[in-house]
């Protein structure tokens, strides 16, 4: 790759970091950025989830003060992450290029369909729980849900909290604050869990996942920064339409 393309590709690292910490769905960007660089499919995903990892951490982190008193619910769906993120990076891994590239449009679609009912899940949570009650749950079916979630969230993950979101807002008694709190960290442990297993692949190209790393944490530090001042609508429509115009390209291609 040439510096401009590893310019390219932290710029949409950049980009990535900043939109999932303002609206989410920064893998519709980042990811398709690479593949426009040409960089193979898979090699393009494992190394695009090791890369937005630090991110995830990060905006993780911010919320940590929402997670107090939710112990019970972190023992239960953390590891249940987990272990679904490996599951799907393995299955990932033990995906061919061929049918993979096959998959990518409809990938994109999913993910860009599930970023459109964002705002829709999120006003059935805050409908659902208009108090700050936390509950007692029953958490065994959520941590299944959870399990399959996060499978998908290592074999792609774009859209993976709005699923995430879905779930916790199905079963869990408490404010979207302290819900979302919990589903971030969620997220984290999947995409984690997965970049911890793609690391030992032999697939990541370890100098654009560096490069796109530090554009990753740059722009989430500034979308952090931004997100209140900034209405997140018209910059979700921007990145459903990128992520439908490159489902497009690709299918074309």
């Amino acid at each position: 790759m040439t510096p401009t393309d590893y310019l390219l590709a932290a710029l949409a690292a950049s980009a990535a970091g900043a939109i999932n910490a303002i609206a989410g769905g920064g893998t519709l960007i980042s990811f398709p950025a690479l593949l426009a660089l040409g960089v193979p499919p898979i090699v393009a995903n494992v190394t695009n989830t090791v890369a937005l990892v630090p991110g995830f951490v990060g905006s993780a982190w911010s919320l940590r003060r929402d997670l107090v008193g939710q112990r019970r619910r972190i023992i239960w769906l953390l590891p249940a992450a987990t272990i679904g993120g490996l599951l799907g990076g393995i299955l990932l891994l033990a995906t061919s290029e061929r049918v993979f590239s096959q998959m990518i449009p409809f990938l994109i679609v999913g993910a860009v369909i599930l970023l459109a009912l964002g705002d829709r899940v999120k006003r059935h949570v805050v409908a659902r729980i208009p108090s700050d009650r936390m509950g007692r749950e029953a958490l065994i079916v959520p941590a299944l849900a959870i399990l399959f979630a996060a499978i998908y969230g290592g074999y792609f993950g774009g859209g993976l909290g709005i699923i995430i979101l879905a779930v916790l807002g199905a079963v869990v008694a408490d404010s979207l604050k302290r819900i979302n709190a919990l589903k971030q960290t969620i997220s984290c442990t999947a995409n984690a869990a997965a970049a911890v297993l793609f690391m030992f692949s032999g697939d990541v190209l370890w100098v654009l996942a560096a490069v796109m790393a530090v554009g990753a944490v740059i722009g989430g530090v500034a979308g952090g920064h931004i997100a209140g001042r900034l209405t997140s609508r018209w910059l979700q429509r921007a990145v459903l339409a990128v992520g439908i115009l490159a489902a497009i390209a690709y299918l074309v291609r």
